[in-house]
């Protein structure tokens, strides 16, 4: 018995499918016997070529079996033949059968309902289509408020990817804006000109950034839609990755341990292979020490926001962000509280865009190519209900598939435990930026709450619920560090606004914790001086060019839209490049995952994927295309380069920094945040944070006890905590 066709039909209708089979598919091939879940074509065995004596069934007619079955709200067909050799005509009825099923049930790209919440309630308009979605989103505290946000978050997204070209305006230029944006002289370092040094919009990631720059003695304003410390994911992290907060000086060690959930002995990354070929089945993979750390994210931002306020800071939340204007001497940002719907304008030095994937400045900044991909996340947070034999709360789930492709999307789990019997699992998928097909999180949630039994047993009616967690967290495939606009004058974004994350399981929290020595030493350099302008603000963000060379991985976990992929293709990849991270030393997997693989490392271990499993590279043309494929070349080549340069002066270029800051900053202020940003590109850059910037960062946070009672001028100067000690 030979398996010789396995595809995946993109419906949760099994049964129509089975019927359809039965009953309107018709083929020349044999005699048609139904079963159960599909049926059998027997072949006369005079049809045959003729069979050794050896052969076990050549006492029965050749046959062809057929059948489905449903897995991840999906449906999935196999045939087997029962024959050693092929049965004549059986290409044909293969062909056949794949196309009539593809044309009977199509790959669909479900749209949202339009609805009109004066007239009925979110449950009430969702409850038709997406019923498990509503019926549990009813039993979590504030479930309507987050359903509503769920389909606000979608709506908004779908608008902008539909259309790229045509983005909101947001960011406008007063006729007033000539010149006053690159040196040190401006009149607009003058306090009385506006209302705030610094102007963040967006409470999630902004308040750990804000928090810092108002430690420095920037007077700093926090914007943020929601009530501020409520959030809609969980973070992750490890306990070496947290201690730059630490070093600069915004938690304590005992800070750090009042925000720990849970704290795990190892997690797992494994992905399902039943149907994959030999070469592309693996272990699974222990990374004890990646995001082994769960944070409380709310207490996070609660003891961020403590700080914030104490070092002078202030936050208007429930305040949405409208537009904002600038001009030579700064900007001023129009915004609408919520609640009374009263508009608010506010000036500022420099806005900071910290609004992640929804932010209309992206949007606007990058037009039709604001992101390439997106990860649509949905999950939960879940109090308790799980029974205690399915899973041990000392361990996390980093990567998991429990199936192959479903309706255009491979599905991956991750599942880490918090306070007592808490977890918060989360689904997700690689996922193409199309406008056909953004991404859904209603069809997300509704895949999540009907196939979550598959992936851990539990009885759905007995988990108790605290809070949903969801987003679009992007990609972007980023060839080199000017290939995406990050700042306007006087604007710069960070986070997922910024879309300069890990492509692999890191989103813009884990890039901003491990960046943000990095991002406040350069906007501290860039305030000192004035250097607002979009040309030198651009050089203030997070890319690392040993990051970017990763993105054909995550292209390599696409489906693209309106294509179909053997069902078994991305776990297949997926199993090729984690078993051979699974046979290195734990310290060769922890530094892939954590962005710091160096360029040996990297060339090893894609030689070694190419050698074990050939096909691999023939996928990643399919998938990518010769288009991305070749800019892909350009960003390996970006890598190489820098790993080059870097080996060649990063002996010798902090002690070269350090001796010439005080000439150097002084009379070429916007040569030295170049060399500064450039000196960041061939360290940090490729995932080699520098020890002398740890050092300084250590002397911040002990002369930083209390918040320093400092004018941003006094602030700016060489005696500034920042200045002088990074090389």
């Amino acid at each position: 018995m030979k398996e010789i066709l396995y595809l995946e039909v993109p419906t949760p209708d099994t049964k129509a499918v089975c019927q359809w089979l039965q009953q309107d598919f018709h083929s020349e091939l044999g005699e048609k016997i139904v079963t159960p879940n599909g049926f059998r074509i027997r072949c006369s065995r005079t049809t045959t070529a003729s069979k050794t004596i050896s052969d076990p069934t050549s006492a029965l007619d050749p046959e062809l079996s057929v059948f489905v079955w449903s897995l991840q709200r999906t449906t999935y067909l196999k045939i087997f033949r029962w024959a050693e050799s092929a049965i004549p005509g059986e290409q044909k009825f293969l062909q056949q059968l794949t196309t009539e099923i593809r044309q009977q049930f199509p790959n669909q790209y479900p749209v949202p309902p339009a609805i009109d919440l004066t007239q009925q309630s979110i449950f009430e308009a969702l409850a038709p289509r997406y019923p498990q979605t509503v019926k549990f989103f009813q039993k979590m505290p504030n479930g309507e408020y987050d359903l509503t946000r769920v389909y606000w978050w979608e709506q908004r997204w779908r608008e902008g990817v539909r259309n790229p070209q045509q983005p909101q305006q947001v960011i406008f230029r007063s006729e007033a804006s000539k010149g006053g944006l690159g040196g040190s002289n401006s009149d607009s370092q003058n306090p009385s000109t506006f209302d705030y040094d610094l102007i963040y919009i967006g409470g999630a990631l902004g308040v750990i950034h804000a928090a810092v720059m108002a430690r420095l003695g920037y007077r700093v304003l926090l914007v943020e839609r929601l009530p501020f410390g409520r959030m809609n994911r969980e973070w992750n992290i490890s306990r070496d990755e947290f201690q730059s907060l630490i070093d600069l000086g915004l938690f304590t060690p005992a800070d750090f341990e009042s925000v720990i959930a849970r704290e795990y002995i190892d997690g797992f990354h494994k992905f399902f292979d039943a149907n994959n070929p030999p070469q592309a089945k693996a272990p699974i993979l222990h990374t004890p020490t990646v995001l082994n750390v769960g944070i409380d994210a709310e207490k996070l931002l609660r003891v961020c926001g403590d700080k914030f306020r104490a070092a002078g800071g202030e936050v208007w939340d429930e305040t949405e962000f409208v537009r904002a204007d600038v001009s030579a001497e700064q900007v001023t940002v129009k915004l609408t509280h919520l609640p009374t719907r009263s508009p608010k304008q506010v000036t500022g030095r420099l806005l900071v865009d910290a609004m992640g994937t929804a932010s209309p400045i992206a949007w606007q900044l990058n037009g039709g190519r604001a992101f390439d991909s997106v990860c649509p996340t949905v999950g939960a947070a879940i109090a308790s209900g799980f029974e205690p034999e399915v899973w041990d709360a000392k361990y996390g789930d980093v990567l998991n598939s429990h199936g192959d492709i479903s309706k255009g999307r491979q599905l991956i789990w991750e599942l880490f435990p918090a306070h007592g019997e808490e977890l918060t699992i989360y689904l997700f998928h690689y996922h193409q930026v199309h406008p056909d097909n953004p991404g859904s999180l209603l069809e997300m949630y509704e895949d999540f709450f009907t196939i979550l039994p598959e992936y851990r047993r539990c009885d759905m009616d007995q988990l108790v619920w605290r809070k949903p967690t969801f987003g679009y967290i992007p990609g972007h495939f980023t060839v080199g560090s000017r290939d995406r606009q990050v700042a306007f004058d006087r604007l710069v974004a960070i986070g997922d606004a910024a879309s300069l994350q890990s492509p692999l399981v890191f989103t813009g929290f884990g890039s901003l914790v491990r960046n943000l020595g990095r991002l406040t030493h350069l906007l501290d350099t860039a305030l000192q001086h004035d250097l607002l302008s979009a040309k030198h603000l651009n050089r203030i963000h997070t890319f690392q060019s040993n990051v970017s060379v990763t993105w054909l991985f995550s292209k390599g976990m696409m489906v693209p839209t309106h294509r179909f992929l053997p069902p078994e293709r991305i776990n297949a990849m997926l199993n090729t490049f984690f078993g051979i991270l699974a046979a290195e030393s734990p310290a060769v997997a922890d530094a892939f995952i954590k962005d710091r693989a160096d360029w040996v490392s990297f060339n090893r271990m894609a030689i070694q994927a190419a050698w074990q499993n050939p096909a691999l590279l023939i996928w990643i043309w399919q998938l990518a295309g010769p288009k991305d494929f070749f800019r892909w070349i350009g960003s390996y080549v970006n890598f190489t380069v820098a790993a080059l340069m870097s080996s060649l002066v990063g002996s010798w270029l902090p002690s070269l920094t350090r001796w010439s800051q005080p000439w150097l900053e002084t009379h070429y202020p916007g040569f030295w945040l170049w060399f500064l940003s450039w000196n960041y590109a061939l360290t940090a850059g490729l995932g080699r944070p520098q020890v002398s910037l740890k050092r300084s960062l250590s002397n911040l946070s002990a002369s930083q006890s209390e918040p320093p009672e400092i004018s941003p001028s006094a602030h700016l100067g060489t005696s500034s905590p920042l200045a002088g000690k990074k090389g």
